[in-house]
């Protein structure tokens, strides 16, 4: 008797082994600075309802950016977007080789960042989805040689937002992110639950390195909050190619629904480049021509929830 009631048991776990893992189903979102995008006779029938949107820390001291955030925050209110709101370094403080070291670009107060975060709340009461830094872990960032600093950050959004839903870090995938990461969590005595990352690098080498290592150290969701196929980025070797882009499009919708703790995924951007600029993701081109990617976009978000 014993016997017969073991063995079905034993049957029944080795099915669930090498039954296939369900695809997970993470929700889509666009990562854009540009709020034309909300105009674009390509972009509504998407019906995306997320986006992301970089914001300077002290943007509110400067008229210029006041304008362009306004503008921004209210034209995706309208589209009915949800905005993943990421605060990031002063403008104008990062070279493209080292973080400049003048007053201006010094790392806010905890108190000055907790006044930041109040007065964009006030401006925009409907923005409820942030990140406390962009990059945290990135030499452009005054947190990258400081854990402690992204965690202090973290706990004053959440003081100052009780009801928003926050994102722990958001990161680079780059080889400080093991030790960052845990270096975090030991600050934070491992209280995060959301991750962000910046997966440039699995997406355009078909690769999963950087999601494992994070989903090694961290518990909770994973956000993919900017990435997408590379047009071109000179300085890391890929030369001009919407195809190859296409390609890239592809296999990050099939990475993303690989792991069920990927919730959300942001692809960056909608508006190209022209060729002669460093940094190119666009979905279409700079005069808004549709490209191989907004197709392959088109065919891979099919059935997955906006």
């Amino acid at each position: 008797m014993r016997y017969r009631v073991i063995l079905p048991i034993a049957a029944l776990l080795a099915a669930l082994l090498v039954a296939p893992a369900a695809q997970a189903k993470p929700k889509v979102g666009l990562s854009e600075q540009n709020p034309a995008v909300f105009d674009s006779p390509s972009f509504k029938p998407l019906k995306l309802k997320r986006a992301r949107y970089i914001v300077s820390w002290d943007w509110a001291k400067s008229p210029g950016e006041v304008a362009e955030v306004t503008t921004f925050m209210n034209r995706a209110h309208a589209a009915k977007q949800d905005v993943l709101v990421e605060f990031n370094s002063h403008r104008g403080c990062f070279t493209g080789k080292r973080y400049k070291k003048t007053k201006v670009c010094k790392a806010p107060s905890i108190s000055a960042y907790k006044k930041a975060v109040k007065g964009f709340r006030k401006a925009f009461p409907y923005a409820k989805t942030f990140a406390p830094w962009n990059e945290i872990n990135h030499i452009s960032q005054p947190t990258y040689k400081s854990p402690k600093l992204a965690v202090k950050y973290w706990k004053a959004m959440k003081s100052s937002c009780k009801k928003c839903t926050i994102l722990a870090a958001d990161l680079l995938d780059q080889r400080n992110i093991d030790s960052y990461l845990r270096r975090f969590q030991k600050a934070s005595k491992g209280k995060g639950r959301i991750w962000g990352l910046h997966n440039y690098n699995d997406v355009n080498r078909h690769r999963s390195k950087g999601i494992q290592r994070v989903l090694r150290v961290t518990k909770g969701q994973l956000w993919l909050t900017e990435t997408g196929g590379l047009v071109q980025f000179k300085t890391s070797g890929f030369k001009y190619s919407p195809k190859r882009a296409g390609k890239a499009t592809k296999f990050l919708f099939k990475l993303a629904k690989k792991y069920k703790r990927i919730k959300r995924v942001y692809v960056y951007r909608w508006f190209g480049a022209p060729k002669s600029e460093r940094f190119d993701s666009g979905l279409v081109g700079p005069n808004g021509e549709t490209r191989p990617g907004l197709k392959q976009f088109k065919k891979s978000i099919k059935g997955l929830p906006r």
